[in-house]
């Protein structure tokens, strides 16, 4: 990948990072902090970026897939799984959300560090922008997901979700809710501006 441009620590792993890849911030740490993962399991890590939530599950997980549709990440990621020594537990796919995936691939738990903020016409334009841009209500990705997670989860699986309060959080709980998980806010951290860090959990019926 591209030189690294910075060095990033989150309790013993690094994480190095590029310029065109989304840089750990208070939501990705919110997020790693509260993954509550367990020992075994089958994770996807849905727009994996540097990888911070793949290789912090692989050290519980069986198997994690990480993807992202940003080539930079897919390469930031695989070398940060080389870096904390998880690599052969780890596959990578550059993909749109689930567009690649077959019908027979099921997981016990989905994470999405999703694009959740609202955005004007073209700021999705750059590799940073998409991580970030959700569309005028922020919602243009987050729909999407959760309409499309319920056919890549195995019985009684789990989805964890990030997003702001800026997108509508009530709006989420009762998207999944449509669609017959139970979704409830499990972490939260306020931030300046009127804005706080959300993570939803939604699990599926048994």
């Amino acid at each position: 990948m591209p030189y690294p441009t910075k060095r990033i620590h989150f309790g013993s792993l690094v994480f190095d990072v590029n310029d065109d890849v989304y840089e750990p911030a208070e939501d990705s740490f919110l997020f790693a902090e509260n993954l509550g993962l367990n020992v075994g399991e089958s994770v996807l890590d849905l727009g994996t970026g540097s990888g911070i939530l793949a290789v912090t599950a692989a050290q519980k997980a069986a198997h994690v897939l990480a993807v992202d549709l940003n080539p930079y990440a897919i390469r930031c990621a695989k070398e940060n799984a080389k870096l904390n020594h998880v690599w052969g537990k780890m596959d990578f796919l550059q993909a749109d959300l689930f567009s690649a995936f077959h019908s027979g691939m099921r997981f016990d738990l989905v994470l999405f560090n999703a694009p959740y903020l609202p955005s004007e016409a073209g700021e999705e334009a750059t590799w940073i922008g998409r991580s970030w841009a959700g569309g005028a209500n922020g919602r243009l990705v987050v729909d999407r997901f959760i309409s499309e997670v319920p056919a890549y989860l195995k019985s009684g699986g789990r989805v964890l979700l990030m997003q702001s309060t800026l997108t509508g959080v009530e709006e989420t709980v009762s998207a999944f809710a449509k669609r017959g998980f139970k979704a409830a806010v499990t972490a939260t951290q306020q931030l300046p501006f009127f804005e706080t860090l959300t993570l939803i959990e939604a699990k599926a019926e048994a």
